[in-house]
C-alpha cells in the first residue's frame, strides 16, 4: 500500500467519526433525509454518500478500489469544507450538523 493510499484511508477514518451502525440508523431518520442538494431523484447527494460510507466502513482496507479511495477523498474534502462553515450557537438541531452526519461526521460526538 502506497503512502498516499494509506494517508487517504487514515484521513477518511479520522473524519468519519460515526460507526457503520450509527450512520445506518441516522440515514433512516427524517432529519437525515431533510437536508442536502438533490438532483433528479428524491435522495440528496449527502444521503447517497452516507450509504456509500457505510459500505466502505464494512470493507477491509485491502479490498478498497480506486473508486473507493476517490470517494474517501471526497468525504474528507466535504467534511473539512463544511466544518469550516459552522454556524454560531447551539448546532445540535441544525441542517449544518445533519448534513455533516450524512457524510459520517457528527461534530458533537465526543463534545457532549
Amino acid at each position: 500500500m502506497s503512502k498516499d493510499v494509506k494517508s487517504a484511508i487514515d484521513e477518511f477514518h479520522a473524519c468519519v467519526n460515526m460507526t457503520a451502525k450509527e450512520l445506518e440508523s441516522w440515514l433512516k431518520t427524517e432529519e437525515s433525509q431533510s437536508v442536502g442538494q438533490k438532483k433528479d431523484d428524491d435522495e440528496s447527494i449527502g444521503h447517497k454518500s452516507g450509504k456509500r460510507i457505510v459500505e466502505l466502513l464494512h470493507k477491509k482496507k485491502d479490498d478498497y478500489t480506486d473508486d473507493d479511495l476517490s470517494h474517501m477523498k471526497k468525504v474528507v474534502s466535504y467534511v473539512h469544507r463544511h466544518s469550516a462553515q459552522q454556524p454560531e450557537g447551539d448546532v445540535e438541531d441544525t441542517h449544518w450538523r445533519y448534513s455533516l452526519m450524512n457524510w459520517g461526521h457528527d461534530p458533537l460526538k465526543g463534545k457532549k
